[in-house]
């Protein structure tokens, strides 16, 4: 995977500028999300100093506020400190599951629930569960200090009764028998206002794990929302190599494959940037994949902008399914 490791790349007028480093420590990454996101916030229609719209608070007291130029969810007061998504069912998650959102902070956790009953997961130096019949814990590489004062990224997959937890690039736990059936997922822990809890891009998908082949052979493509961009911009995120390991590993697996990366969009901002930049994106995603040894010859582009939603775009998780990479099958 060393060629990977790519610099810049510049693409219809947008820069694609991916950090080297940053691709180079995710190459073993493997956490893909869910098919369909039933929850996505970024905190950016709410007014700053209020309580955000699509959340409710169960204990303690939480409020958005800037953070480094971006809105954020603080829980300032508790213990614990508790917000869930608003949803218009009490239970919306199926097996498979996946939860992933932005923490500043050396711990956060997730408390996956089920009616009035519920286990949490820790993350921090030491990622944990609490409440199962074998508590189990992973080793984050350094001590608190080492995720003090840092935006991180946590992941989790819970899929067939196993659970298995990521920080950043690293997969920090696996619960093989979780023994416990969430439907809902909420976010907290101790806080203060001295020491605040600090979250944002929460995501919660379901479905998922099918066998890629699978996939083209019963629908003639693969839609993935694994593979991120900064906003605006067709910039890769290293989150993404979760789900460009699996596209690489397929095309190996499968050398006579030939494939369209289709860019598509929601319908915020202009209509024909958004062309342009669906474009952009479905360049920089060629480009990562052939750099990992795949024949650019096998691979062709298109841009679709938002003329081919999947979901309407009226709702945050709905413009986030719109939002997506499509593999499709040619010839």
């Amino acid at each position: 995977m060393n060629r990977l490791i790519w610099c810049a790349l510049a693409v219809a007028g947008l820069p694609a500028v991916v950090c080297a480093q940053n691709f180079k420590a995710y190459q073993n990454y493997d956490f893909v999300p869910g098919d369909k996101i039933v929850f996505e916030d970024d905190l950016k229609t709410d007014t700053d100093g209020e309580f955000p719209a699509h959340w409710k608070l169960i204990s303690g007291q939480a409020v958005v506020n800037k953070f480094q130029n971006d809105p954020a969810l603080m829980l300032t007061e508790g213990n614990y400190a508790k917000v869930e998504p608003r949803m218009k069912t009490p239970a919306y998650l199926s097996d498979p599951f996946t939860v992933e959102f932005d923490f500043f902070a050396s711990h956060f956790a997730v408390f996956l629930r089920n009616g009035g009953d519920e286990r949490d997961v820790a993350f921090g130096s030491e990622t944990s569960t609490h409440g199962l019949e074998h508590d189990l814990s992973g080793h984050y590489p350094g001590n608190d200090a080492a995720l003090a004062d840092k935006w991180h990224h946590a992941a989790l997959v819970y899929k067939n009764n196993q659970l298995k937890c990521y920080l950043d690039q690293y997969r920090v736990l696996v619960v093989p028998d979780f023994g416990f059936v969430a439907t809902s997922v909420a976010f907290g822990g101790i806080a203060s206002p001295e020491d605040p809890l600090i979250f944002k891009n929460v995501r919660v998908a379901t479905g998922g794990g099918m066998n890629l082949i699978d996939k083209l052979t019963k629908d003639g493509r693969i839609v993935t929302h694994g593979i991120l961009f900064d906003v605006n911009q067709s910039t890769l995120k290293p989150q993404s190599m979760g789900t460009i390991s699996q596209m690489v590993t397929l095309l190996k697996d499968n050398p006579s494959l030939k494939l369209e990366i289709g860019g598509h969009t929601d319908t915020d901002g202009d209509g024909a940037k958004n062309l342009t930049l669906s474009q952009a994106r479905a360049d920089a995603v060629k480009k990562i994949i052939t750099d990992a040894g795949i024949d650019a010859a096998r691979l062709t582009t298109k841009g679709y902008g938002a003329t081919k939603p999947m979901d309407v775009n009226t709702t945050p998780e709905g413009k986030a399914n719109n939002r997506r990479v499509e593999f499709t099958k040619i010839g």
